[in-house]
């Protein structure tokens, strides 16, 4: 522990809140036999260091060996909570006429770390308990100014590095190109022959050898015209990414984007925060309006007005939000009221939403005012003036711009060579005229996209979502490497 010496032998109080790190600091410094913790008792008084029928016995059988052995000189560590002032006092009392110093140790740890490692106990603290220990904690310092202790020492804890998934969640923010851009894999289309798992996974562990930052997924329910065939496969996302999230990679993963017409908000709320957790915090969602009618009536789904899709975009982001905050109390907000937020398990972080769509009058707006990014066009003439937008939005919202970042879907032709460029025009146009067909898609080599990106990043761009309009498999994603770098 950083900080002054503490003396022995003492009375040592650790002060702090559930999951603040108290019993995991004390065994790191003192013997077995000389930390009297209220946990362990319960385990000795009743079934188990849970059992909080047996907190009264506990609590007895604590006060009397902590005045034994602070009684005989010994150094005494008491782990409980050390909220209570009446306690507290007691054992100031018990030292002083003992003669031993009295040391007061409290732990600095943010609340959302508490709740983490809280979560991940056998049997976690009731969040309602927890918050009012938290509040509690907060003013404790200022109490044991006044209680004349001689040594109040504070042991202030980083939350820990991350390790296995989490610590690969950690990786993938850095990995960007030269040109200061993360760049993730959209995956549209999936002609995965009969080993759909095995193609998945070949491309996904390719995107990750290859450099990219993540993968993303449409969530469509009959493939768009865009992309492919009505009868070609497209796999619902959630499931998709879930069996993602199980492989060794860096990956970040998510939607791009997700319609809030095609699920309850809770719903997604409640998929999204599963992948986080499975991933190690991994996590984004893409959420959109939605626009294609087909896939809707198709599926025995409602499809709403205009006006109607963009309030349940505002109301599916204010509704993932909610219940992805701490506690489960009631929620009332704008367009969202919830008797509870009970929805476990929480996202291990952040879960970065992203909106979908450039209209300017109220989807940007939307983005300026509830979301974490916003998708929006490659084309740099067009990119331009919906930065312009957006960020004017986030004016009136006043929120900075720069908590808003920018992403772009990219759809490009990337050949070895022009002549390699050239014939994947042709082999994809249809009856598109070539020359229109290039231009729309980019056509061109590694160096020339590599040129592009540069200036994409220029005008203030973060993050490219890449899709391949000539995706096959494993292969075609690895020869992107020399873009990524």
């Amino acid at each position: 522990m950083s900080g002054p010496r503490l003396p022995d032998p003492a009375l040592v109080v650790l002060v702090g809140a559930s999951g603040s790190g108290k019993s995991t600091w004390a065994a790191a410094r003192y013997r077995a036999a000389e930390i009297v913790s209220s946990d362990a008792l319960r385990g000795i008084a009743g079934s188990g260091p849970h059992d909080l029928d047996a907190s009264t016995d506990a609590f007895a059988l604590l006060e009397q060996i902590v005045e034994a052995r602070v009684s005989r000189g010994l150094t005494t560590v008491v782990d409980t909570l050390g909220l209570d002032p009446e306690r507290r006092t007691r054992w100031l009392e018990l030292a002083r006429s003992a003669g031993l110093p009295a040391v007061a140790v409290t732990f600095s740890v943010d609340p959302a770390e508490c709740r983490r490692r809280n979560a991940t106990r056998d049997v976690p603290v009731p969040a309602p308990a927890l918050t009012g220990q938290l509040r509690r904690a907060a003013g404790v310092v200022e109490e044991l100014t006044g209680e004349e202790w001689d040594h109040v020492v504070d042991v202030h804890q980083e939350p820990p590095s991350p390790t296995s998934a989490a610590g690969a969640a950690e990786e993938t923010v850095e990995r960007r190109t030269s040109h200061g851009l993360a760049v993730m894999l959209q995956v549209s289309r999936f002609p995965w022959g009969e080993d759909p798992a095995g193609w998945l996974a070949d491309v996904a562990l390719a995107a990750d050898q290859a450099g990219f930052a993540g993968i993303a997924v449409m969530d469509h329910l009959i493939q768009i015209p865009q992309v492919g065939r009505a009868w070609e496969p497209i796999p619902e996302p959630f499931v998709t990414l879930g069996l993602l999230a199980g492989l060794d990679t860096r990956l970040r993963l998510g939607t791009l984007v997700t319609p809030v017409t095609m699920r309850p908000p809770g719903v997604t709320a409640k998929a999204v925060a599963t992948l986080d957790a499975l991933s190690g915090g991994r996590a984004f969602v893409g959420v959109g309006a939605g626009w294609w009618e087909r896939e809707h009536l198709a599926f025995g789904l409602p499809f709403p007005s205009d006006r109607e899709r963009l309030d349940l975009l505002e109301a599916a982001i204010e509704t993932m939000r909610a219940l992805w905050s701490p506690g489960t109390k009631a929620y009332a907000g704008t367009r969202v009221d919830l008797p509870e937020t009970t929805c476990y398990p929480r996202p291990t972080g952040q879960v970065p939403i992203i909106v979908g769509g450039s209209g300017e009058e109220r989807t940007l707006k939307i983005a300026a005012r509830l979301a974490d990014g916003c998708n929006l066009s490659s084309d740099p003439e067009v990119l331009v003036r919906k930065v312009g937008v957006l960020h004017g939005h986030c004016a009136d919202a006043g929120r900075d711009p720069g908590d808003v970042a920018v992403t772009v879907l990219d759809l490009p032709i990337i050949g070895s060579d022009r002549e390699d460029a050239w014939a994947r025009v042709e082999r994809l146009r249809g009856r598109v005229a070539a020359p229109a067909f290039a231009k729309r898609h980019h056509a061109g080599t590694i160096d020339h996209h590599r040129d592009r990106f540069a200036v994409l990043a220029e005008l203030g761009v973060g993050t490219v979502f890449l899709g391949l309009p000539d995706l096959a498999g494993a292969d075609d994603v690895r020869r992107l490497a020399p873009l990524l770098s």
